[in-house]
């Protein structure tokens, strides 16, 4: 099983996502919480998965002089990819709900990336959910917005919080993704890094 294989391993999350956190806690999986800061910007001309990649990759690279040889780094971003454009986190209420009026009776894609580094290699995977709204009113999302303030989410909303559980009429892929970790991939990956 994975907790023998990480034995001689230190896992290092480099998140301050309680959600993701709390998944590694589910997991069983040992590790520490090290944050680094880093400008989380990217080219324009990156599309779809390219750009979670990318980030995820780049909140890496402030460990990179510092990683011993049994670390394994784990970072990860999630974006919401809706009418060929990303939605990152909004910064204010009213861009929250531009955000989830923007999504509201359409399908959007919730794309998470997470980047695995050690001193001697680098990958990322990524998973992509599709997930579908019902026609929310203004009544809704304005309530949901005072209530659950989703300003460290992606696409302004959380799919565990009453937005989802009230507005979501389909999904396909991973709901874990779209809390913000694809577990059946971190588990999948680490397997590999760890020698299965």
């Amino acid at each position: 099983m994975i907790h023998q294989q990480l034995n001689n391993f230190n896992l290092i999350l480099a998140s301050g996502s309680p959600r993701r956190q709390q998944f590694f806690k589910e997991l069983g999986l040992a590790f520490k919480v090290i944050l680094k800061p880093v400008k989380e910007e990217f080219p324009p001309r990156l599309r779809h998965f390219e750009i979670s990649d990318y980030l995820a990759q780049l909140k890496a690279l402030p460990f990179q002089n510092s990683l011993q040889a049994n670390d394994i780094l784990i970072t990860s971003d999630t974006i919401v990819w809706h009418q060929q454009k990303a939605l990152g986190k909004p910064k204010t209420p009213q861009e929250a709900f531009n955000m989830i009026q923007s999504l509201s009776n359409t399908t959007h894609e919730v794309i998470t990336s997470v980047c695995f580094t050690t001193t001697a290699k680098q990958k990322t995977v990524n998973a992509v959910t599709k997930v579908t709204f019902k026609a929310l009113t203004e009544h809704e999302i304005w309530h949901y917005i005072t209530t659950c303030k989703p300003f460290d989410k992606a696409g302004a909303y959380g799919i565990q919080e009453w937005i989802g559980q009230i507005g979501i009429t389909k999904i396909e892929g991973s709901y874990f993704n779209v809390v913000g970790l694809p577990t059946h991939l971190v588990y999948k990956t680490l397997m590999e890094f760890t020698g299965s």
